[in-house]
């Protein structure tokens, strides 16, 4: 399989927004996810998450009822304090966090609850899950978030 370079990989995503949607809505569901595994492991091999840290500066995860409950319980927090003091409704009538950067995303790119973090975090950024392919609209802007998003759709973009 053909090697990815990933300098400059924020400008060549946007650039193969259109080679990424055809090949997401054309693909062998089947054979991409037997795929995703190994992808997944090579794209950490060349990304170091603790480098980039775009999706803590630029979005936020939904934090789902059991996540509020095991974050505040570490922060020692009464569940509606950290609600009022970290977190908002979106549009949706999900929690999100009130303010970017992540609160929690520290100066040298750690996350401060990383033990902790939002299921959303941990799964980030889907590469080795279905999602990757049951949801190509967020795959799609997580191309231009993620270096490892961009690297896993190289690949099978160029693998087919």
């Amino acid at each position: 399989m053909a090697e990815v370079n990933l300098e400059g990989w924020q400008k060549r995503s946007l650039e193969n927004q259109k080679k990424y949607k055809q090949y997401l809505q054309r693909a062998d569901k089947t054979k991409a996810l037997k795929q995703l595994p190994a992808l997944h492991e090579e794209a950490f091999t060349n990304v170091d998450c603790l480098s980039c840290s775009n999706c803590c500066k630029n979005y936020s995860p939904r934090f789902k009822t059991p996540d509020i409950k095991r974050i505040s319980k570490h922060l020692r927090m009464k569940e509606g304090n950290f609600i009022e003091q970290y977190l908002r409704l979106d549009s949706d009538g999900d929690y999100v966090v009130k303010s970017s950067p992540c609160p929690f995303l520290g100066a040298d790119n750690y996350c401060g609850i990383y033990e902790q973090r939002p299921s959303d975090c941990a799964r980030y950024p889907y590469t080795n899950e279905d999602v990757l392919l049951k949801r190509p609209q967020l795959t799609l802007k997580n191309t231009s978030v993620c270096p490892a998003v961009f690297f896993v759709l190289e690949k099978l973009t160029l693998a087919k």
